[in-house]
């Protein structure tokens, strides 16, 4: 299968590749990254993309430096909306499946406080959020052949393009740094393992699970508290951890209290998807953190 993976080098994009040659390279990548078309450019995308030969799209390309977008929101919904759409009608000219990853920020603003489901209603409470809820509608809509993935939290051995690394790496570099972490404790989320979610798209594409949106994420969820106190446990750091509501965090984009995604579905179809905090420590050890 010819696959297109836009976004090749960033945390996610870098997984799928290490996870495809793991895997025998079921699929023959197609690595476009920055240096060979501006996915700002919609028209310029469109005539590069239109020339390859694929079938399979894999978009891990987006605008997700939160704080960021919400001052670039024209930007946003450019790359985070109208660019999918366009991917989308693309891949049904040639008849070709999209592979999109959205985010548990498409949710925040909604009463419910228990595992949120694909059917749930999109709640964003920030820039980034609505754009990636726009994204999935407008892709929706062209009735092509989409998987729309939603990840969370997400910390992979490449770190997050434009981010400065991932929380994992941060947390840890703080620790070492200051010895004391104050940590939000009133968000709560899925933390979750690029290279797991490498492997379970693998095996979606593989399985040709159906259309339609999907929670890809480790099981479990955890505060941010939760997950730095885990962290700085788990690498052995000396350094304590201290909760604190969110209205200590000076921050520009407003954050989901509560995002957890229910990965029921993708468990009945792919099998079981490992707890975060043994992808955690996994993580930790694959980056030497700790030893073998």
């Amino acid at each position: 299968m010819r696959a297109v993976l836009l976004g090749p080098n960033g945390q996610l994009g870098s997984d799928i590749r290490a996870a495809n040659i793991k895997s025998g390279e079921m699929l023959s990548v197609i690595a476009v990254g920055r240096s060979a078309v501006d996915l700002s450019d919609i028209e310029a995308a469109t005539t590069f993309l239109g020339g390859l030969n694929f079938d399979c799209l894999i978009n891990c390309s987006s605008y997700h430096n939160t704080d960021q977008v919400e001052h670039n929101a024209q930007t946003a919904f450019v790359i985070n909306a109208h660019l999918v759409q366009r991917l989308a009608e693309i891949c049904r000219q040639k008849k070709a499946r999209l592979v999109h990853f959205s985010t548990d920020y498409v949710f925040g603003g909604q009463r419910k406080r228990t595992p949120l489901a694909e059917t749930d209603c999109k709640c964003p409470v920030n820039v980034y959020g609505a754009s990636k809820a726009m994204g999935e509608d407008l892709a929706l809509m062209t009735g092509a052949d989409i998987l729309i993935l939603r990840v969370a939290s997400l910390f992979g051995i490449a770190g997050a393009s434009g981010k400065g690394g991932n929380f994992v790496e941060t947390m840890i570099r703080l620790g070492r740094e200051k010895g004391t972490l104050r940590v939000v404790s009133d968000q709560t989320m899925s933390p979750s393992a690029t290279a797991d979610i490498a492997q379970a798209v693998l095996s979606m594409i593989g399985r040709r699970v159906p259309s339609g949106i999907w929670n890809v994420v480790n099981s479990g969820a955890a505060t941010w508290y939760d997950f730095a106190a885990r962290i700085i446990s788990q690498a052995r750091i000396a350094a304590t951890v201290i909760p604190i509501p969110t209205s200590e965090y000076t921050a520009v984009a407003k954050r989901p209290p509560y995002s957890v995604l229910d990965n029921s579905k993708l468990v009945s179809s792919i099998g079981p998807m490992r707890p975060w905090q043994d992808a955690l420590e996994a993580y930790l050890l694959a980056k030497g953190y700790l030893p073998r």
